[in-house]
């Protein structure tokens, strides 16, 4: 059964941390992608207003051999990393362990989530980052059983689970809002209002389930 690991650390602990850091005010987002231990994760989303200063810095890195930008969408760059020399870390730990990397960002603190085939390769991770020395803040861990419950728990349907953690996920709850619901909607194929239907119907019954549970209890 496959579980997932969320989980933080500090720049200095990896190799690609170093690498990225040093630019102000610039948020770093990872492409979704299974590491190899030849190919540690060199595909990397740089979102802010100094992108040419983030470029000249990673490329004075000791560890970067070149930094070659890919594509770029308003004020975010895409990039890929070419390593001068990659000793094993963190990352060529989560390559050893077979793991896909679903989300790995930072603005300073580097947030990861990883799935693992089972316990056994998360255990195997755990014993790579021990044996070196390697520090980070486990947030928890769960398998995609625990976290579909959690839905069903709730009451939602899949496709207004969906919609809610895509919500979340792109900012649509910021103030102000970071996405627009046809944004959103065009990213799940579907029409404005029926996203619009998923996302209130979805909120409503966590509300119900959460407040009005709440209210009960306390008489």
């Amino acid at each position: 059964m496959s579980v997932i690991l969320e989980f933080s650390v500090e720049p200095a602990e990896f190799v690609l941390g170093r690498a990225l850091s040093g630019t102000e005010d610039i948020e770093l987002e990872l492409e979704r992608i299974v590491p190899t231990e030849n190919d540690v994760m060199p595909f990397v989303w740089a979102t802010g207003d100094e992108l040419r200063s983030f470029e000249e810095t990673v490329r004075e890195s000791p560890d970067v051999e070149e930094l070659i930008p890919l594509d770029r969408v308003g004020n975010s760059g895409l990039y890929r990393i070419e390593w001068a020399e990659y000793d094993g870390d963190l990352m060529t730990g989560i390559a050893e362990a077979e793991a896909t990397v679903l989300e790995g960002r930072a603005n300073g603190l580097w947030v990861f989530r990883l799935r693992f085939n089972n316990h056994d390769k998360l255990t195997q991770l755990y014993n790579y980052l021990t044996t070196r020395d390697i520090t980070v803040h486990v947030e928890r861990t769960y398998t995609l059983t625990e976290e579909s419950d959690r839905g069903r728990r709730f009451g939602l349907s899949r496709e207004q689970r969906e919609a809610l953690v895509l919500a979340l996920q792109r900012g649509y709850f910021a103030t102000p809002s970071e996405v627009t619901l046809a944004e959103l909607a065009s990213d799940l194929d579907i029409s404005e209002q029926a996203l619009s239907d998923r996302i209130r119907r979805g909120n409503e019954k966590i509300l119900r389930r959460v407040l009005l549970s709440s209210v009960a209890d306390l008489n």
